[in-house]
C-alpha cells in the first residue's frame, strides 16, 4: 500500500455509491436481487457509455421502473425482460423482493445521518380496463401512488403533472424529464421512479484546502479544475497495479462512494471494458484501511437518456414493438408496448457532501516514512453511488470533461460543516 511519490501516475476514475445493510451479502432475502440489478447496472453504463462526455445515471431508478412494467409482461417478452434484467421468471416474488429491499433503503435515512428518499408512480388513463391484479401488485410491493389522467384530451396536462412530481420527488434536480409531444392520445400508462439521495462526508473536505489545479482530459489536453484536498485521511483503499480504489463514506457509513482512478491519464477507456459484477466484489474484498491523501475534483454532473433502443440492444426488443409486445398481464389483451424509457440524472460533489437525484418514466402506449498513497483525481474517471448494505449501485457516473459539468452552486461553502445533512444543501 505504501506507494512512493514518484509512483504516483493518475488516471480516470470509475465512483461507486453503496449502501451497506450490515448483514453479509449471502445472507439477505435480496442478494439475489441486489446482484442483478448491479450486472444490469453495469451493462447498462457499458451500452452509454461510448457517448462522448460527462455521464452520470442510476441503474436502481432505471431497474426498478422496469421490474413494476415486467409485472404486467407475458411471453417472450417476459422471457427477455427476465434476461436482460436479471429478474427471474417468479414475477410474484420478484415484486415482492423489490418491495423489501426498497423499504430496507429507506430504512438507512432513518439513521438521520443521510437522506434517501426513493418514490414509485403511476399514472393510468381513464376508463381503461387495468387489472386490478397488476395496479395492486404497484401499490402493494412497489408503493407506488395510482391517479387517473385522460391522455387522449389531456396529454398536455398529463405532462406537466409528470414533470411537476418529478421535480417535486428530487428536490427540483430533475426538471422537465418529459418534453412537449412525448406523450399523445395513445398512451395508456406511465410509470416513475424517483429517487433523491444527500449525504455529508464522514470526513469533509476543507475548503481552504480547495485550489485551482490542471485536470487532464487526456495526455494532451488539461483544463483548470477546483480539486478538493485531504493531506491524509483514514479510508478503505486498494491499489491493484493498474487502477487504485478508495472508499469515502457518508454520514455514519451507510452510504459511501467508491472511486475508481486508473494509473494512465488515458487509462479509463480499458478499465470501462473491465468493469464486471466479480470486478467490483474482488475490489471492495481486497480494500483495507490505510491513510491516504486524497485530490478530488469538485463537480455538478447532469444527464439524460432515451433508453429505449439501448436496452432493446441488451437482448428485450419485443416490448418495444407494437403487435408484437405482451404485456396481456395488465390488461388481459396483446394491445400494449413500452413506446419510451427516458431517465435523467443529476449530481454534485464537494467539500462537505453529495447531493444527488435521478428519474426513470416509462411510457406504455396501445399499439519506509510512510507516506500516504496519493489519490489525484485530476483526469477523467468514472464514479458509482452504492449501498453499502445492500451493495445496490444507486448512480454510475464518468467525468472526463470538467469544463462540460454545470456550474458548481455550493452552498456548503455557505453553511457551517456541522449543519444537519438536510440543513447543509
Amino acid at each position: 500500500m505504501n506507494l512512493p511519490r514518484g509512483a504516483r501516475n493518475y488516471l480516470p476514475v470509475l465512483i461507486s455509491l453503496s449502501i451497506a445493510s450490515g448483514l453479509p451479502l449471502s445472507g439477505r432475502s435480496d442478494s439475489a436481487l441486489v446482484a442483478s440489478n448491479t450486472a444490469f447496472g453495469l451493462n447498462l453504463y457499458s451500452q452509454v457509455a461510448a457517448r462522448r462526455g460527462n455521464l452520470f445515471l442510476s441503474p436502481y431508478s432505471v431497474s426498478t421502473c422496469l421490474a413494476m412494467t415486467y409485472a404486467g409482461a407475458g411471453g417472450e417478452t417476459a422471457t427477455q425482460m427476465s434476461q436482460v434484467l436479471g429478474f427471474g421468471a417468479d414475477q410474484a416474488q420478484l415484486a415482492s423482493t423489490f418491495g423489501e429491499l426498497q423499504r430496507e433503503l429507506e430504512s438507512v435515512q432513518q439513521q438521520g445521518a443521510i437522506e434517501l428518499n426513493l418514490v414509485n408512480a403511476l399514472w393510468t388513463q381513464e376508463g381503461y380496463p387495468f387489472l386490478p391484479a397488476f395496479l395492486g401488485t404497484a401499490t402493494s410491493q412497489f408503493q407506488a401512488s395510482i391517479s387517473q389522467i385522460d391522455f387522449v384530451t389531456q396529454a398536455a396536462v398529463a405532462t406537466a403533472e409528470i414533470n411537476n412530481w418529478v421535480a417535486q420527488k428530487t428536490e427540483n434536480k430533475i426538471q422537465n424529464i418529459l418534453a412537449p409531444g412525448m406523450l399523445d392520445p395513445l398512451t395508456r400508462l406511465v410509470l416513475a421512479n424517483a429517487i433523491y439521495f444527500k449525504g455529508l462526508w464522514a470526513q469533509p473536505f476543507s475548503p481552504t484546502n480547495t485550489s485551482s489545479q490542471l485536470f487532464h482530459i487526456s495526455s494532451s489536453n488539461q483544463v483548470d479544475v477546483a480539486l478538493m484536498h485531504q493531506p491524509s485521511v483514514s479510508v478503505n483503499y486498494l491499489d491493484t497495479g493498474q487502477f487504485q480504489a478508495v472508499e469515502l463514506p457518508y454520514g455514519s457509513n451507510e452510504v459511501s462512494m467508491l472511486i475508481l482512478l486508473p494509473h494512465q491519464v488515458d487509462g479509463l477507456p480499458e478499465l470501462e471494458q473491465q468493469l464486471s459484477p466479480e470486478l467490483l466484489s474482488a475490489v471492495l474484498a481486497g480494500m483495507q484501511k490505510c491513510d491516504v491523501e486524497i485530490f478530488l475534483p469538485r463537480f455538478t454532473l447532469e444527464s439524460s437518456f432515451a433508453l429505449k433502443d439501448p436496452l432493446a440492444e441488451m437482448g428485450m426488443p419485443d416490448a418495444f414493438q407494437a403487435g408484437v409486445a405482451d404485456f396481456s398481464g395488465i390488461d388481459g389483451a396483446m394491445d400494449l408496448f413500452i413506446s419510451l424509457v427516458l431517465h435523467k440524472a443529476w449530481g454534485e460533489v464537494n467539500e462537505q457532501g453529495t447531493e444527488a437525484a435521478a428519474a426513470t418514466v416509462i411510457s406504455i402506449g396501445t399499439t519506509a516514512v510512510f507516506i500516504p498513497p496519493v489519490f489525484r483525481a485530476d483526469h477523467p474517471f468514472i464514479f458509482f453511488i452504492r449501498d453499502t448494505l445492500s451493495g445496490s449501485l444507486l448512480f454510475i457516473g464518468r467525468l472526463s470533461e470538467p469544463s462540460q459539468a454545470a456550474p458548481v452552486k455550493s452552498p456548503f461553502l455557505r453553511k457551517a460543516a456541522t449543519a444537519s445533512p438536510r440543513a447543509a444543501f
